[in-house]
C-alpha cells in the first residue's frame, strides 16, 4: 500500500475518489488496475449503519473472499402489524452478512494493493487553476477519524465522488444530484444471543413491517455471526429511530444483549437525475442515490455504479470526450431503473399505513412472490424465464391494493400454513420468534 503523507505536490493524478466505501474502493480498485494514477481518500474513524446484506452475485462479480461473509442466511421472517409472521425460506441459494468494518477495509486495501494512494482525510473544495485542471483541497485526518487541521491539495484530471448521501462533492461540483429523497437509518450492533430461546436465529434475518417501529419504511434484526445488527428507518422528521430500536430489541428478545456501538446516517430512496458535472466529476454510490427503494439494499448497487463510474472515467482519460462520464448513470439505469422503479412504486403503496402494510406481509406468503423474490435479489435481475408468475403476482397486487381480497385469505393449504405464524411456533417447536409477543413492547 502507498500512503503519501504529502500531498502537497504537482503532481497530477489522474483520478482522485473521495470515499472509501464499497463505491469509492471499488473504483479506485478498477482505475488502478486498468494503470491509472489513482488516490483514495477516505475520511475513516466512522462505519455506516448497513445490515451488512450481499447477494451472491456480488461475491462473485466483485471476487470476494468466503471468509468475509461471517454469516449466510437462508430464511427471512416477516412480521406485520397484527404480529402474524410468515417465513420466507430461500431455497438453493443464500444471502452473505458482512460486517461493514472489516468489508470495507478489506476493499481499500485490495484497491492500495493495485497501486491506488490511500490517503486519510476529508474532502473541503474542488478548486481549478488557470488550465482548469481541477484540485482537491482535503483536510487530514487521524486512523480514528479525527480532523488535526492540516489541508492538503492534490490535483487530478477527473474525480468520482464516493463520499455518501450529502455528498460534499455532489454539492461542489452537481448540485442537482443533492435533490433526492431520504430515510434517516440508525442501528445498533449487539452481540447475537448463543442460544436459540430468545427467538433469535443466527441464520434468519428478521424485518418488521409495524407502525410502531417505523411509520413509513421497517426495522431489521440481521445476524452478522458473534454480532447483530437491530435497526430501524424513517423519512418522518420528529419520529425516534432511538426509541424505535428500543422496542424491536425488546421485540426481539434483545434487549439484554451487550451494545457493541451505535450508528445513523441518512440513505437516498431514489438515484439522482444526474451524476456528473459534464466537465470532470462523476458521482457514485450514495452520491449518485443508488440505494434500492423499499428494501434499502445499497451494498451491491454501489459496488455497481463505482465500477461504472471507473468505466466512464477511464473513457473519459483515453478520449478527452466529457459525454463519457453520463455513461456510469446511462448503463446503471439501464440495468437496474425498472427494479428500482417498481420498488419505489411498491414502497409508496403499501408502507404508508398499517392496513396495506398488513397485506404486504400476506403476500409474502404467496410461493410465485417468494420465488421471484429471492432469484431476482440473488442474480440482480428480473426473472423473465416465468411471465406467468409475474402476471398472477401483479393481479395479486392489483387485488390488495384495491382491497377486493382479504388479507391473509387461501392460508388454510399446503406450503402456507408452514409460512404463516401467529404464535410464534413452528414445526411443533416454540424457537421461531417470541417476537410475536414481545411486540407489544
Amino acid at each position: 500500500m502507498a500512503e503519501d503523507t504529502d500531498m502537497n505536490t504537482s503532481e497530477i493524478f489522474d483520478c482522485v475518489i473521495v470515499g472509501g466505501g464499497p463505491s469509492g474502493s471499488t473504483a479506485a480498485n478498477d482505475l488502478a488496475r486498468q494503470g491509472h494514477k489513482v488516490m483514495l481518500i477516505d475520511r475513516a474513524g466512522r462505519i455506516k449503519p448497513c445490515g451488512g446484506a450481499v447477494p451472491p452475485r456480488l461475491v462473485e462479480q466483485f471476487e470476494i473472499p468466503a471468509e468475509l461473509l461471517v454469516a449466510r442466511i437462508k430464511s427471512a421472517r416477516m412480521v406485520a402489524p397484527s404480529n402474524r409472521e410468515v417465513e420466507m425460506p430461500i431455497d438453493g441459494g443464500y444471502v452473505g452478512m458482512v460486517d461493514r468494518d472489516a468489508f470495507d477495509e478489506f476493499l481499500r486495501e485490495r484497491a492500495a494493493t493495485n497501486g491506488a494512494v490511500r490517503a486519510t482525510g476529508s474532502f473541503v473544495s474542488l478548486t481549478r487553476d488557470d488550465s482548469g485542471i481541477a484540485t482537491v483541497n482535503y483536510q487530514s485526518r487521524s486512523p480514528d477519524g479525527t480532523a488535526d487541521g492540516e489541508m492538503h491539495q492534490v490535483k487530478t484530471r477527473s474525480v468520482i465522488g464516493a463520499d455518501g448521501a450529502n455528498s460534499a462533492v455532489a454539492r461542489a461540483a452537481v448540485p442537482e444530484a443533492t435533490k433526492v429523497p431520504y430515510v434517516f437509518a440508525y442501528h445498533e450492533i449487539v452481540r447475537s444471543p448463543k442460544g436459540t430461546e430468545t427467538g433469535f436465529l443466527p441464520t434468519r434475518c428478521d424485518v418488521f413491517y409495524q407502525e410502531k417501529v417505523s411509520p413509513d419504511f421497517y426495522g431489521w434484526v440481521f445476524p452478522h455471526g458473534d454480532t447483530t445488527s437491530v435497526g430501524v428507518g424513517s423519512a418522518i422528521k420528529g419520529f425516534s429511530l432511538k426509541s424505535a430500536t428500543t422496542k424491536l430489541r425488546e421485540a426481539s428478545g434483545l434487549q439484554g444483549a451487550e451494545t457493541v456501538r451505535r450508528e445513523g446516517a441518512p440513505i437516498p430512496m431514489k438515484p439522482a437525475k444526474r451524476w456528473d458535472n459534464g466537465r470532470d466529476v462523476v458521482l457514485a454510490g450514495d452520491a449518485a442515490g443508488v440505494v434500492a427503494p423499499a428494501s434499502g439494499e445499497g451494498i451491491y448497487y454501489a459496488m455497481l455504479g463505482g465500477r461504472f463510474a471507473a468505466d466512464a472515467v477511464d473513457d473519459f482519460l483515453a478520449t478527452g470526450d466529457v459525454r463519457q462520464l453520463a455513461n456510469a448513470r446511462r448503463r446503471f439505469m439501464k440495468l437496474h431503473g425498472r427494479v428500482f422503479f417498481i420498488l419505489g412504486l411498491l414502497q409508496h403503496f403499501f408502507y404508508c399505513n398499517d392496513k396495506r402494510r398488513e397485506r404486504f406481509v400476506s403476500m409474502c406468503a404467496d410461493p410465485d412472490v417468494q420465488r421471484l423474490t429471492w432469484e431476482s435479489y440473488m442474480n440482480k435481475e428480473l426473472v423473465r424465464r416465468d411471465p406467468m408468475a409475474h402476471m398472477r403476482v401483479l393481479a395479486k397486487d392489483i387485488a390488495h391494493l384495491f382491497e377486493m381480497v382479504t388479507p391473509w385469505r387461501g392460508m388454510s393449504s399446503g406450503r402456507q400454513v408452514a409460512a404463516v405464524n401467529q404464535t410464534g411456533r413452528q414445526d411443533g417447536g416454540d424457537t421461531a420468534g417470541r417476537a410475536s409477543d414481545g411486540g407489544r413492547g
